[in-house]
């Protein structure tokens, strides 16, 4: 095992690799340079990352099954779509895009997903769980309307099974006569018995040309028989298969079941691929493959999380260069005060969708093991889940990312809000998230919660007003509510009690007086605007900073203040349009408060994408950070002064 670290160093040597820049030339190979091929990658793999941290595990994991799935089809003529994307490294740097990998996830550099504006082998964007095979059905159906004869291969890993999105597609699949090859790179769940040369060796078989041209033959004579015996003969067959194996599940979903075979053994993978290039399957297959997560890079293959998501770390070692927190993580203070309240109510419980530690769920799990549920990713089940047990009386925590929330956005309106069922919702991941860019950047929970009637929403400044708010959640027990909250540490700079206090519904407060400008801050953002405030000072303008605590309701006496007593109102929050810089101007509009020239400005994200980068920098180009908020104010007062140079307008502009 030590020759296999070893190996590992900046002084990489990659002679095969270096000679493939594509796919196409990948496929000049032999069959028999292949594995060095998967060693080279591995070890290109693992030394860009080092440099940049990311999802190294589950690219480890697929690295031959890339090669071999490239190598046997015509990519990008024939369409590979990755599930998620954690996996896709490999694919990468075999799809011209090996030289940008030292710029992953960093600004200006490539995406740690798939993005179709990447590159022609990215077919379809992912990011989130479970879409591969609704995707790639669309584009079988497109092909056939087309009368083209490409391939379509979607590759999903075993924990996206675990959404029903999956099985959505996989039934409709199923019923459809397109031809769609799935795969199912299987690396922890152990759907299936052992892979052995068995397994392989039954694969190969019942995926060539002679079992399925004798399948064809008996087809045709069986259709001559009674139904009856037709019937028995088709669930002979398949109990046949079945019985060497397995695969019943996805026969009965309408799959030709092929597996499971070792998906790092390129002498089980080439010839079951090519077998379901060549044979002409009137129908979807799925292929199960058998890989391991972080395959070939000891300190992965040691790790109890095989090296998922990675900082910087020593190639050799494999040791992490982790910044120790100078500050609590907000998600730590939650289940600190969570765990708080459970110790005083033995009707709280804690459901979380597959991130127990992303959200502290962990800790409230160590605490309370019988009263945590981890549903794995199935969002829109979890949130009906805990409307149930919110039904009979107890005290469900959704803790969801703020991104993954959205995909239960049917279940938080028509079975908890209607029912105005009391299930608190725990958004994590609220605003900027940095390297995982667009596809997790909790942008849309105020706007797609506040237009919801009933729900109550906060968003604490700091960890105390976290705690505080975990404490008033418990109390609510007629309507559903959320608090949210971003990634990352908390300020540090307060010492936090045992538990938190109850807040008075719907009350903000003024944390700083003043006469010019009133700026009405939700969430974290609070600190930028004293920030902004002391600037406006220094030219002059005097300002009142309040934290709202509130999106909804909303402090109506608090609002209705600010606006008579100040020439310039500025909302601040770190959120999309539609959000609650509209339920504040929505609510001013209705009390005529417009009427007599007040000076009303939005301060959000900006009606765009934003691409990944540090948060510091994603929030100085949405203009949320203290210059960006400083400028609103100025403008607004008719005082213009230079626009930052990193502003999204300028951003958009140099690309």
């Amino acid at each position: 095992m030590e020759r296999r670290v070893s190996q590992y160093g900046h002084n990489r040597q990659t002679p095969l690799l270096d000679t493939v820049k594509n796919p196409a030339d990948l496929r000049t190979l032999d069959e028999s340079q292949l594995p060095q091929l998967a060693e080279e990658v591995r070890l290109d793999m693992v030394n860009a990352v080092s440099r940049t941290g990311g999802h190294l595990g589950a690219g480890l994991g697929v690295v031959e099954l890339t090669i071999a799935i490239h190598h046997v089809f015509n990519t990008p003529d024939d369409k590979l779509i990755w599930d998620v994307g954690h996996q896709c490294y490999p694919h990468k740097i075999l799809t011209e895009r090996r030289e940008q990998l030292r710029t992953l996830r960093q600004g200006g550099g490539l995406s740690g997903f798939t993005t179709r504006k990447e590159s022609i082998y990215d077919p379809f964007g992912a990011a989130h769980s479970s879409t591969s095979i609704s995707a790639g059905l669309g584009y079988a159906v497109a092909r056939d309307l087309a009368g083209k004869t490409n391939n379509v291969i979607s590759v999903i890993g075993d924990g996206s099974m675990t959404a029903g999105m999956a099985y959505e597609a996989m039934n409709n699949a199923g019923a459809m006569n397109s031809r769609l090859v799935v795969i199912l790179n299987d690396n922890d769940m152990s759907i299936a018995p052992p892979v052995g040369a068995l397994s392989a060796y039954l694969s190969r078989l019942i995926s060539a040309k002679p079992y399925q041209s004798m399948r064809h033959l008996a087809k045709e004579i069986i259709s001559k028989f009674p139904p009856r015996i037709e019937t028995a003969a088709k669930r002979a067959e398949e109990y046949a298969r079945g019985f060497f194996t397995g695969g019943t599940l996805f026969e009965e979903l309408g799959f030709f079941y092929i597996g499971p075979i070792d998906g790092h053994n390129f002498t089980h993978l080439l010839p079951v691929l090519k077998n379901v290039r060549d044979c002409g399957f009137d129908g979807p297959v799925l292929i199960h493959a058998v890989t391991q997560k972080g395959k070939g890079y000891e300190p992965a293959e040691q790790a109890s999380d095989k090296y998922h998501g990675v900082s910087k770390f020593d190639v050799v070692s494999g040791k992490q260069q982790k910044t120790p927190p100078k500050a609590p993580l907000y998600q730590n203070v939650f289940a600190k005060a969570l765990i708080a309240e459970a110790k005083h109510d033995d009707k709280i419980v804690a459901m979380t969708a597959a991130m127990p530690s992303g959200t502290g769920i962990n800790l409230f799990q160590a605490e309370f093991p019988d009263r945590t549920f981890d549903v794995g990713i199935a969002e829109q089940h979890g949130v009906t889940f805990c409307a149930g047990m919110a039904c009979d009386g107890y005290k469900p925590y959704a803790t969801i990312y703020s991104t993954f929330l959205q995909r239960a956005y049917d279940q938080v309106i028509h079975d908890v809000a209607i029912q105005s069922l009391p299930v608190r919702f725990i958004i994590d991941r609220a605003g900027m998230v940095g390297a995982d860019g667009v596809t997790h950047q909790g942008s849309y929970d105020l706007a797609y919660l506040g237009c919801i009637p009933g729900m109550i929403i906060m968003a604490p400044s700091d960890e105390l007003e976290l705690m505080h708010m975990v404490a008033t959640s418990a109390v609510i027990d007629d309507q559903p509510c959320a608090i949210r909250f971003p990634r990352g540490e908390s300020t540090g700079q307060i010492e936090l009690p045992e538990r938190g206090s109850v807040l008075e519904i719907g009350k903000g407060r003024i944390v700083r007086e003043g006469t010019h400008v009133a700026i009405l801050a939700l969430g974290t953002r609070l600190d930028d605007c004293l920030k902004a405030a002391d600037k406006l000072a220094a030219h002059g303008f005097s300002s009142t900073v309040a934290d709202a605590r509130f999106a909804k309701p909303l402090d109506a006496d608090l609002a209705r203040s600010l606006a008579r007593n100040h020439d310039v109102f500025l909302t601040v929050e770190e959120g999309s349009i539609g959000g609650f810089s509209s339920l504040v101007s929505n609510f001013l509009a209705n009390e005529g408060l417009f009427d007599k020239g007040l000076k009303f400005r939005p301060v959000c994200m900006p009606d765009t994408f934003i691409d990944h980068d540090s948060p510091a920098k994603q929030l100085e180009q949405a203009g949320l950070d203290a210059e960006g908020i400083f400028s609103k104010a100025m403008s607004a007062l008719g005082k213009e002064v230079a626009a930052p140079s990193s502003s999204i307008a300028s951003f958009s502009q140099a690309d």
